[in-house]
């Protein structure tokens, strides 16, 4: 059994064949998913979709890229939904220095008020980071982030960040990248992090592992993340998908 810890199926991509990409994931022994939401038209999907189906999980907050467009109302409302009982994270929040939309001290400002909420109401947070790894590092250990800790989502940094990431009480989560032949720095991150603080996520339907790299992913394919990763720790397949399981419904505390 696998948990896809990040995945969008609130998304345009899926508007077609929603109910089979579900299906295919259960097939392919994906029980639960964390579906997340990072701005109002996905929040209200990911909200949809908790109540459709009893294995969803969401995740809500705001995406860094649209740090610029998030109003004191919008915070208000997260703090809100997050009284749900199958909201289990806030995210996903953090720093995307690759796209300008959001100025960098704007991302910063609404990064550490979903942090803040993120504390009122007792949930582990997403982080999204891009081109950002010393900010956000920075930001997690400022604002005193390990006191509720969360995931490092499609962590791309080095195994150094990665450490200091986990000396925070936060979680390494690794998707279709680290299947790709060239993606060194995630491969070495796959081997050496600690096992008990490594899950697996899809992003789908972007990022799709190999050999589906280019088309939409799905989190059926979370299983072949698992399966390189479990190639590159020499442990078996079964193993990796009892730890990381066992570590998602730690992180997310998910109800039996």
């Amino acid at each position: 059994m696998l948990i896809d810890t990040h995945v969008h199926l609130n998304a345009d991509q899926f508007d077609e064949d929603l109910q089979e990409t579900i299906d295919r994931a259960r097939t392919a022994g994906v029980k639960e998913m964390v579906v997340v939401g990072f701005d109002e038209k996905t929040i209200k999907r990911a909200m949809h979709l908790i109540e459709e189906d009893e294995q969803i999980y969401a995740a809500i907050g705001w995406h860094p890229v649209d740090a610029i467009d998030m109003t004191d109302e919008h915070l208000q409302w997260i703090e809100d939904l997050a009284k749900h009982p199958k909201v289990v994270a806030i995210g996903e929040m953090g720093l995307d220095y690759h796209w300008d939309k959001s100025p960098k001290d704007v991302q910063k400002e609404v990064f550490r008020k979903q942090i803040a909420l993120a504390k009122r109401v007792n949930l582990p947070i997403i982080i999204h980071n891009r081109d950002a790894d010393q900010d956000v590092v920075e930001l997690l250990e400022e604002e005193n982030a390990h006191e509720v800790g969360g995931v490092m989502h499609c962590f791309g940094g080095s195994v150094e960040i990665a450490e200091r990431c986990i000396k925070n009480n936060f979680y390494i989560g690794l998707g279709g990248p680290v299947t790709f032949k060239n993606a060194k720095r995630p491969k070495e991150v796959a081997k050496q992090i600690p096992l008990e603080r490594l899950i697996v996520e899809t992003d789908a339907p972007f990022l799709a592992p190999h050999p589906y790299r280019g088309k939409r992913n799905e989190p059926a394919y979370v299983k072949r993340v698992a399966e390189d990763i479990a190639d590159l720790r020499e442990m078996t397949f079964e193993e990796l998908c009892q730890k990381t399981t066992e570590n998602a419904k730690r992180l997310f505390a998910f109800s039996e």
